[in-house]
């Protein structure tokens, strides 16, 4: 038995009816199986992660619809072949056009699309595994509903691999392979169809001729799950996001997990950075000692790149998530952002780098420490406000400290007349 052509291209289903999954779309009154039904057509972004099917279900859509249809790549393609098909839709009156990995499209070429969407010379249907909130621009979102694919289960998975091993394109019963053996290869999919049925073709590939595949042979093929962990997937950043609300919400067992599949992909940037940034705000000023141990984890897994790079991160995970936290340093400069950004306002003329024609009596006095707290910093008019904003549940005896301090300090009546000021004692 050969084919030139993977075994994912030959099973490729042909009517939205055989996709796996995705019900809401394709169920039997999913919006796309409705929309071919009433033969109304519209454009829409499918956004989910690898291997879930958004190119199949873009073209069973497109061939039950009985329209003319093209598909590019965003990767590959230029304008010329974006206008070539644009012409060709112009003939046709309406068309379909499939643009996989969308998100990858500059914005010129987003653009370049939006006339012909807008006045319906074709359909669009994008696919991408970017989150088309971020990668797409507003003007494409507005034209086009978005949809999301969801990973597939362990089960339509398991029931795609048994496809695959009965269809006369797939191996035609003459592939055996153990219930377990298919119940691993679903299980390290990670919702990932095209994964798992490569991961079968390495199977048939391995085993001898009349042999049945066992759990054991499959487990000689691979062993990591397969994670989204390219930098462009959605994926990969819901397990950065989620390492750190899992730190934030003192889940160590979470966080030890999301780290790991982090560490499995072998990202240590984003470990980095997301333990830096989590440190800062969410342990913050409760416990600066384990902001700073979370910055010779990082440095010490620097140096000893992965595979031991997971020991101090662990070590920095697990400290993180058992310390005392808090964000009032975080919510404080995200409160005097949001003033700055809305408030103009001036630096007081004893303030300045340079004053001009200010007299020596009424200037910023260097030589006097005990007067400093006594002054008034803020900018005129904003005498009252306050930025900082205390932690007062915290358990920290050093943040407590630097509250009981705030208070003090709060008590002050700053004042801006540094001449009088100046001969007080």
């Amino acid at each position: 038995m050969q084919y030139s052509e993977p075994l994912a291209f030959r099973l490729r289903p042909q009517a939205l009816k055989d996709i796996y999954g995705q019900s809401h779309l394709v169920g039997p009154t999913g919006a796309l199986t409705k929309s071919v039904e009433k033969k109304l057509p519209f454009s829409f972004i499918l956004f989910g992660p690898p291997g879930t099917g958004k190119t199949t279900i873009a073209l069973a859509y497109a061939k039950e619809m009985g329209m003319h249809y093209a598909m590019i790549n965003a990767v590959t393609t230029d304008k010329k072949e974006m206008s070539e098909n644009i012409a060709d839709a112009k003939l046709y009156g309406h068309a379909i056009l499939i643009v996989d990995e969308v998100h990858r499209l500059d914005k010129t070429k987003q653009d370049l699309l939006l006339p012909y969407v807008e006045d319906g010379t074709f359909f669009l249907i994008g696919a991408t595994t970017a989150n088309p909130y971020i990668a797409l621009s507003r003007a494409i979102r507005s034209r086009a509903r978005i949809f999301e694919i969801a990973p597939l289960s362990e089960d339509d998975v398991k029931e795609g691999l048994k496809k695959a091993l009965a269809d006369p394109k797939g191996y035609n019963g003459e592939l055996k392979v153990e219930e377990e053996a298919l119940s691993y290869i679903a299980h390290l999919s990670g919702g990932d169809l095209r994964f798992a049925y490569n991961f079968l073709e390495q199977a048939y590939i391995s085993s001898n001729p009349g042999a049945t595949v066992t759990l054991k042979n499959v487990e000689a093929i691979e062993r990591v799950p397969n994670y989204g962990s390219d930098k462009d997937e959605e994926e990969h950043y819901d397990s950065v996001s989620a390492l750190q609300k899992s730190i934030r919400g003192a889940d160590v067992d979470a966080a030890l997990y999301y780290l790991a599949r982090l560490c499995v992909s072998g990202d240590l940037d984003s470990i980095k950075r997301r333990l830096l940034v989590t440190a800062y705000e969410d342990i913050g000023l409760s416990n600066p000692s384990a902001v700073m141990r979370t910055q010779m984890a990082i440095e010490a897994a620097e140096a000893v790149g992965f595979p031991e790079a997971i020991i101090p991160l662990g070590d920095a995970v697990v400290d993180l998530c058992l310390s005392p936290h808090s964000k009032a340093g975080c919510l404080s400069i995200q409160k005097a952002m949001a003033y700055c950004e809305k408030t103009p306002s001036r630096v007081r003329d004893y303030l300045r780098l340079t004053p001009v024609s200010l007299k020596d009596e009424d200037k910023y006095p260097y030589d006097r420490p005990d007067l400093w707290p006594k002054i008034a910093y803020l900018p005129e008019g904003m005498e009252e406000e306050r930025f900082y904003i205390p932690n007062e549940k915290t358990l920290s005896k050093y943040e407590q400290q630097l509250n009981e301090q705030y208070k003090r300090l709060c008590s002050y009546k700053r004042r801006t007349d540094l001449r009088n000021l100046k001969k007080e004692k």
